[in-house]
């Protein structure tokens, strides 16, 4: 049951929201610029600047398990999950740009990952295999959901019943660019919760930067 509070702040993310996505999704319209964005995305420096060891860490894979990784871009958490599902796991990659997955293959091909499976999305679901994930992520892609209750409908519906929804996020305060995030994490707990799930926990991932947020799938109504 929401409170009131966070009655708001789905209230007002809801008034806000198309704009907002539309206005982070822009530099994703064309090409060049998923080719810019794929180049910030396979960084370098990202190993230290995300900390993706962590990340896996704290979804407590297990050899076995099925991992997605939700908005997978150019793949770059696709080694690290496939090394805590283990050889007898299996790693989904989703994405809605072609573009995107033919780079996410390639990195897959690169380090030699047999795990993993590859599947385009859209703008409304991730089509995921319905009942067969353990842990879903989506790492700093959420504000990028053009219809979040949607998107949020077809990932529940992947998962198992024992099944993780783990969002990574950037908070809006202090952001860069505060339009390009459209709620803060009280909002996003309160869209969650809204749509079939119910909050875990919620801690800073990486402090003043990012917070992770871990969702499990709340009984059916």
């Amino acid at each position: 049951m929401l409170n009131s509070q966070a009655l708001l702040y789905l209230a007002c993310s809801v008034v806000a929201w198309s704009q907002a996505a539309d206005y982070a999704n822009s530099g994703y319209k064309t090409t060049e610029g998923r080719n810019r964005v794929a180049q910030t995305l396979g960084s370098h420096d990202r190993e230290q600047t995300q900390r993706p060891r962590d990340l896996v860490a704290e979804l407590a894979l297990k050899p076995g398990m099925t991992a997605a990784d939700i908005g997978t871009g150019v793949g770059f958490m696709l080694p690290y999950l496939a090394e805590g599902v283990g050889p007898s796991g299996k790693v989904i990659a989703e994405d809605i740009f072609p573009d995107f997955l033919a780079k996410a293959k390639a990195t897959a091909e690169s380090k030699k990952l047999q795990n993993v499976q590859f599947i385009q999305g859209t703008v409304k679901s991730t089509n995921l295999p319905k009942n067969e994930v353990d842990v879903a992520l989506v790492l700093d892609a959420y504000h990028h959901f053009d219809y979040p209750a949607d998107m949020l409908a077809s990932i529940r519906a992947g998962l198992k019943e024992s099944g993780r929804l783990a969002i990574v996020e950037f908070y809006q305060r202090g952001f860069r660019d505060p339009k390009h995030i459209r709620m803060d994490e009280k909002g996003l707990v309160a869209e969650l919760e809204s749509n079939g799930f119910k909050l875990v926990s919620l801690r800073p991932f990486q402090p003043d930067r990012q917070y992770l947020a871990i969702f499990e799938k709340a009984p059916n109504k």
